[in-house]
């Protein structure tokens, strides 16, 4: 179920009520009232005796459409919550993590159909992007931009290159343990340093060179081994862009929820 299409929905059914009510059905209860009280008596009280009372879903949605209205605004162009599921994003993002995603970074989008009305900027290489994955546009993923349009990309022997040119990376820890073979390394991707993960025992996958067309985009996680991403499903259309990720605010796998590893992203 799209939480965005319910929270719109809820939206405009709890304002449709509201604006009814003061449109149409106030009046005729106050034609109500006044119609039954004696001859001559004047009052100004909305619960005076033989008054009749307000319709319960009206109350409900006076409450409620101001509160549902303030949360839309704020998850459809402002920031949005997400929860990390997988370790695709290890070493940067682990599962439990909850992230915010700012959904002005690359343009104000229309909530539900996704329909950009005010350009704000575009993803550059080294964001984190959460985006609704191209083979089922109800999921959202999250990974790295390592390509934008125009630019050729390769993937061989754990090295990636963009534009014919090696992505620097330096190896900073790979002791591993009896049950984990990953190696930690410093990438720098256009000015941007970030850890990844690569896999010592697996011989990882292998790309030939793909060039992005315009208005797509390439994307990585940074458990290079451990990540579907488009090195097998291909590219990501700028409509598919949910908005970029730049801060973890809680970690929350099991137990209480853990606000000191809260963070900005990079």
């Amino acid at each position: 179920m799209d939480f965005s299409l319910l929270l719109v929905v809820a939206v405009l059914v709890t304002g449709a009520i509201w604006l009814l009510d003061i449109v149409v059905l106030r009046r005729k209860r106050k034609a109500s009232t006044d119609g039954s009280r004696p001859p001559g008596e004047v009052t100004h009280s909305t619960t005076a005796p033989g008054a009749p009372k307000e319709p319960w879903y009206v109350d409900y949605s006076r409450a409620f459409f101001p509160v549902l209205l303030v949360v839309l605004v704020l998850r459809s162009f402002i920031i949005e919550p997400f929860q990390i599921p997988s370790r695709s994003m290890e070493p940067t993002l682990d599962v439990g993590d909850f992230i915010a995603v700012s959904k002005f970074s690359y343009g104000l989008r229309l909530p539900v159909i996704n329909t950009k009305i005010l350009d704000t900027g575009e993803p550059e290489r080294g964001d984190i992007m959460v985006f609704r994955f191209p083979g089922d546009t109800s999921v959202n993923y999250i990974k790295r931009v390592i390509g934008v349009p125009g630019d050729r990309i390769r993937y061989q022997d754990k090295q990636l290159y963009i534009n014919g040119q090696p992505v620097r990376k330096d190896l900073l820890d790979d002791s591993g343990s009896d049950n984990d073979t990953q190696a930690l390394y410093r990438e720098s991707l256009k000015g941007v340093e970030h850890h990844i993960f690569n896999n010592l025992d697996a011989p990882g996958p292998q790309m030939n060179e793909v060039t992005v067309p315009p208005g797509h985009y390439f994307m990585m996680g940074d458990n290079r081994d451990d990540s579907n991403d488009s090195r097998y499903w291909g590219f990501v259309p700028e409509e598919n862009i949910v908005g970029r990720a730049f801060a973890v605010w809680m970690h929350w796998d099991s137990g209480l929820p853990d606000f000191t590893k809260a963070r900005l992203l990079h």
